[in-house]
This record gives C-alpha cells, sequence and structure tokens, in this order.
C-alpha cells in the first residue's frame, strides 16, 4: 500500500508545483492573459504553457527519482519553477530585436516552438543538476 500512497502523494505535489509555476507565470506576463489568448486559439502562446507545464514536469521526475521525502521534492520543484522563471526571463533578455511576449501575444508560432524548446531543453539541465 505504501508505494501506491506515495504515487498518490508525488502526483499530487506535481499538480500543486504545476500550477503554482503557471499562475505565476501568469503574473510575470504583462503583455496578455495566458488562458484568455489559449482560449481565443492563440496557438503561439499555448505551445509556450506546454512547454512549461513539460518543463516544470520533467525537472520534477528528476526530483521524484533523486529524493528520499516528499520535502525534498517539493523543495526541488520550487527550485525548478524559479529556475524556468529565470530561463524563460534570459529567454525574453536575449531576444532584444523583439519582445518574446509581445511575439507570442501575436501568435508567432516560430517563437511558441523556440519557447517549448528552452522550456523543455533546460529542465533536462536543471533536472539532472538535481542528481
Amino acid at each position: 500500500m505504501e508505494p501506491f500512497l506515495a504515487t498518490v502523494g508525488y502526483f499530487l505535489i506535481a499538480v500543486v508545483v504545476v500550477l503554482i509555476g503557471l499562475f505565476i507565470f501568469e503574473v510575470m506576463t504583462q503583455k496578455y492573459k495566458d488562458w484568455e489568448e489559449v482560449s481565443a486559439g492563440n496557438q503561439a502562446v499555448a505551445m509556450s504553457i506546454a512547454g512549461k507545464i513539460i518543463g516544470i514536469c520533467i525537472v520534477l521526475s528528476f526530483a521524484i527519482y533523486h529524493s528520499f521525502t516528499i520535502l525534498d521534492t517539493l523543495i526541488w520543484g520550487g527550485v525548478g519553477v524559479a529556475l524556468q522563471m529565470v530561463a524563460y526571463l534570459l529567454f525574453e533578455l536575449f531576444t532584444r530585436r523583439f519582445s518574446v511576449e509581445q511575439k507570442l501575444k501575436d501568435n508567432n508560432t516560430a517563437i511558441g516552438i523556440i519557447s517549448v524548446g528552452v522550456s523543455i531543453g533546460l529542465a533536462f539541465v536543471i533536472g539532472a543538476s538535481i542528481t
């Protein structure tokens, strides 16, 4: 029964950490509201959100695999969310020719794809550093 309870516990932690992460990203986004854009069919924003969800979950999977307690998983999940935010801010900072946020709002799917790549790619680096 213990493995089942642990699985349920980790699942619930993952859901909570993802929801908190998405909420924080929503607050960080100033040029649009994520879910309004998704509801309106903005594929670039949807891709960006999907990348964030996948990225957070990748970091959490490493945290679950390498942590000894649920508290460790929560801590590393929080660190992962914070580092994903830093990655997003750096992505915006290093694209001086245009605003990533504005391009996502404009439904530029090329920027959405790169955003997914940044989130997922750096999630593996963040996750591997947990070990």
